[in-house]
C-alpha cells in the first residue's frame, strides 16, 4: 500500500450477523489490521469525534456502513464525516441492503469511496466481501492520518 500501514477498519453496521460475516471474510481476504465494530452511527461518529473510546491519533482508517442503522441513518453518518475538516478524507464504503437509487445518488454526492449491495445470498455475499476486502488490502488509496481538532464538538 505504497509503503503506508493498513487503515484500521471501522464497521457501523446494526445486525450482527451481518457484522460477524463481513468480520470473517475481510479478515480471510487479508486484512490484518484491527476491525472495530459500532451497533449505530452514534456510536461511529462519538469514537470519531472522540466521546468514549477514543481512536488514535496519526491512524489510518476506512469505514464501512450501512444505510439503514437505528437512529441516525448513514447517510446522515456520512454527512457528518464528509463535512468535517479533520474526517473527510476518511474512505467511507456504504455496505447495505438498500438499492434505492436516491440512496446510491445521494451517498455519491456526498463522497462515499464506493456503494457495494449487499446481495441475497450467503454466497454472494461472501463474494462481495472477499472482493471488498482485497481491495481494501491492495488499495492505493492515500489513507490520510486523523488529527484531533479541539474546536469541533459533536
Amino acid at each position: 500500500m505504497m509503503g503506508q500501514t493498513e487503515p484500521t477498519v471501522l464497521i457501523a453496521e446494526d445486525d450482527f450477523g451481518h457484522f460477524a460475516l463481513i468480520q470473517k471474510n475481510l479478515q480471510r481476504s487479508c486484512v490484518l489490521k484491527e476491525i472495530i465494530h459500532f451497533r449505530n452511527g452514534e456510536e461511529l461518529l462519538g469514537y470519531l469525534f472522540h466521546q468514549g473510546p477514543n481512536r488514535l491519533e496519526n491512524e489510518r482508517y476506512l469505514i464501512l456502513m450501512d444505510i439503514r442503522l437505528p437512529g441516525k441513518n448513514g447517510i446522515e453518518v456520512l454527512r457528518s464525516i464528509k463535512e468535517d475538516p479533520t474526517l473527510y478524507a476518511i474512505p467511507v464504503f456504504m455496505l447495505t441492503t438498500s438499492s434505492n437509487p436516491a440512496d446510491i445518488e445521494r451517498s455519491y454526492e456526498l463522497g462515499c469511496a464506493a456503494y457495494v449491495n449487499k446481495p441475497g445470498s450467503y454466497s454472494e455475499f461472501v463474494k462481495s466481501v472477499d472482493s471488498l476486502g482485497r481491495m481494501i488490502s491492495l488499495s492505493e488509496f492515500d489513507w490520510p492520518p486523523l488529527r484531533y481538532s479541539s474546536f469541533l464538538s459533536h
